[in-house]
This record gives C-alpha cells, sequence and structure tokens, in this order.
C-alpha cells in the first residue's frame, strides 16, 4: 500500500505537537512493509523557527533517532498529478494551507483512485471554527479527529459515520523506560507557553506546588516571553529552552515525576482529549500528575495510571507522596506502561487506521518486521 501524507513538518517538532506522532505512525508503516512518503511545504513555520534557534543541528535528534523517516519539499506550484501518482490513501493535516487541502480535494473529485482523509489534531474547530469552515473538503472521503468531541463538531457539521475518532499515541519504539535506571530527581515539564491557554494553571498546578513541596522544577518549551521567564525565576524554575522530542525519553529517565497540565480549551470544550505528552510520559515510565482533565472516554484508569489533582492543594500532597513514596511510584509506572503498551501506541493507531481503510475498500497485506 501507498500512503501519502501532507503534514506542516516532519523534520520540525518546534512547537508542532502533531510530528510526534506522526513520525511513530509512518515509521511504522514502514517497519510493516508499506510505501510511504511524506510532504511538507517550503518554508514551514515550525521548521523555520528551529533552524533560526538552533541552525541544522536542531535536526541531528529527528534524523539519528527517525533513519527511517525523510520527507519532500513541495512548493505552491507543485504538480498534484505527479505528487499523488500511485497513492492508496492520502491523508492532508489541517495545518496545511486551505489552497493545498482543496486542490488535493479537487484532484480526488476528478478521478483520483485513492481513499482521501482529512486529519485534525487541534482544538480549532470550537476555538476557531471559522479557520477549519474555510477548508474545502468536499471531496475528501472522511475525516480523523483526535477525539470523540471534536468527532462530535464534524458529525453536527454533516459528517456522519465518515468522522472517525483516532486518538493520539506514543512511539513506543523510542519512548520506553531507560534500559538501565540512574538516579532521578526533581520534577520535569516539557510543553510550551503558547498564548496564554493555561499560565494561570501553571502557576497553580507546577510552580507554586513544587515550590512549596521542595522539588526542582526544570522545564523546557519554546514561546516563553519575557513576562513568562520572569514567572519562572520567581518560582526558582529552570528554563532549559527548546528540546527536541526524540530526546525527551532522555529527560524523564533524569526526573522523579512529570506533571500534565492541559490547555483549557481541551479541559472545557473539547473533554476527553490528552495531549501526546500525557501518553509519551507514561510510556517512559515516568509518574505522571495531572491538573484537572476528565477522561471521558475511559482511555485510562485516573489515579492507577497516573494521579489528578482538583486544586492546588491537591496537588502539592501528590507531589511530597510521589517523593516519599516508592511504592506508589513504582505502582504508577507499572500501570501507566501497562495502559500504554496494551491500548496506545502507535502500533496500535496504524492498527485502527488500517481496519478505517478497509472499511473504504483498501486491503493490501500486511508483512510484519521487528
Amino acid at each position: 500500500m501507498k500512503l501519502i501524507y501532507f503534514t506542516h513538518s516532519l523534520a520540525s517538532c518546534w512547537n508542532h505537537g502533531n510530528a510526534h506522532f506522526l513520525r511513530g505512525v509512518l515509521r511504522e508503516f514502514v517497519h510493516r512493509g508499506h510505501d510511504v512518503v511524506a510532504y511538507e511545504p517550503r518554508g514551514a513555520w515550525s521548521l523555520e523557527n528551529l533552524l533560526k534557534d538552533h541552525g541544522e543541528a536542531g535536526l541531528h535528534a529527528y534524523r539519528g533517532l527517525y533513519p527511517e523517516l525523510s520527507s519532500e519539499i513541495f512548493d505552491p506550484d507543485v504538480d498534484l498529478g505527479e505528487t499523488l501518482s500511485g497513492a492508496d490513501v492520502v491523508v492532508v493535516h489541517e495545518w496545511n494551507e486551505p489552497w493545498l487541502v482543496a486542490a488535493i480535494g479537487r484532484a480526488r473529485r476528478q478521478g483520483g483512485r485513492f481513499t482521501l482523509l482529512f486529519h485534525d489534531t487541534h482544538h480549532r474547530a470550537v476555538s476557531d471554527p471559522d479557520a477549519i469552515r474555510r477548508f474545502e473538503l468536499d471531496g475528501y472521503d472522511g475525516v480523523l479527529a483526535f477525539g470523540e468531541t471534536l468527532a462530535e463538531v464534524y458529525r453536527r457539521w454533516g459528517w456522519g459515520n465518515r468522522v472517525h475518532v483516532w486518538h493520539e499515541a506514543a512511539d513506543t519504539r523510542l519512548f520506553h523506560p531507560p534500559v538501565q535506571e540512574t538516579d532521578r530527581k526533581g520534577l520535569v515539564w516539557i510543553g510550551n507557553w503558547g498564548d496564554d491557554e493555561r499560565s494561570a494553571e501553571l502557576e497553580s498546578f507546577l510552580f507554586r506546588p513544587a515550590q512549596t513541596a521542595g522539588l526542582s522544577l526544570d522545564i523546557y518549551g519554546v514561546r516563553y516571553p519575557e513576562a513568562a521567564l520572569q514567572t519562572l525565576a520567581r518560582y526558582g524554575v529552570t528554563y532549559r529552552g527548546w528540546l527536541p522530542n526524540a530526546r525527551a525519553p532522555e529527560v524523564f529517565a533524569k526526573h522523579l515525576a512529570t506533571v500534565h497540565v492541559p490547555r483549557r480549551f481541551y479541559v472545557d470544550m473539547l473533554p476527553g482529549i490528552p495531549t501526546i505528552r500525557v501518553f509519551e510520559a507514561l510510556a517512559c515510565g515516568i509518574p505522571l500528575i495531572s491538573a484537572p482533565w476528565h477522561d471521558s472516554e475511559n482511555l485510562f484508569t485516573p489515579g492507577t495510571d497516573y494521579l489528578v489533582a482538583q486544586d492546588e492543594a491537591q496537588m502539592e500532597r501528590h507531589m511530597k507522596s510521589v517523593l516519599n513514596d516508592s511504592d506508589l511510584r513504582r505502582s504508577l509506572v507499572e500501570n501507566g506502561l501497562d495502559a500504554v503498551r496494551s491500548r496506545h501506541s502507535c502500533a496500535h493507531r496504524v492498527d485502527q487506521l488500517l481496519a478505517i481503510l478497509a472499511s473504504y475498500g483498501i486491503s493490501a497485506p500486511v508483512e510484519m518486521s521487528a
């Protein structure tokens, strides 16, 4: 089977969370013997920022740890007839330009012999619905939505059973516990400051309770304005800048625990959708404590796979418990790992996507490899 995926960027994960999941899924398809081609636009915003900040060295971790993957650069005058030639499946991510989404849809309507899917992994359908409505999706066979509440938005827009819930997951070929444990200390949080979508929550569920509990805190991420950096300094937080996602497992391995602080849109308007950091952290065998988040789809077992704090005081108590109770840490690690390995790896998502494609009449022999 030939799978073509149009992404904002495969090479860059600078403020581009979809790259995490996409790398794992495409690598899994490659290992199963499928023909995989990824396309990304010239001048992609994420890649441009990565190169501006870190140069070519910023790509070393991705290239070294994902040797199976590469991407083709396309320009606005791309010949889609040639580009789509031989494709069985084409997936277009929502972080692409409307002209590209429309042009690929037209190619499908005009006789393209491939199944065409639109992949949505963001909250814009509820936070900025006009931005999504600008996409011309008439030629698309279906939508992949990364959570049930997002899928329901598309159902209301008339997609019916042509929208499929396809959660993100961890690439367990890379995200796994360290082969050999070393000393762990303090907390780590990997995330971008973004657009003040969780600034108050970060103070009450991360900075302040960590300081009160006497735990050191390392933070990795981008788009931290000067005011945010001043806030980190006030709480004694060590800001370590951008981290290539491919190196996250080694960072998790050095710390006692991590914290999940969801953006408000995923708490209030799209409940039930965890960020990929939840899957990745649990896959790495690090205890996880979460700010309030309703797991409405029963992806995990809250209180068993990870701890949930309903307020700042409870977050502080959870942090102290994880610090002082080795049995609790061991239980959280074992249960979190079991949840990911049994149902939330990229291999599971490839199985699911193949089942979805079979419903569209696409069936290809699958060649498994290690």
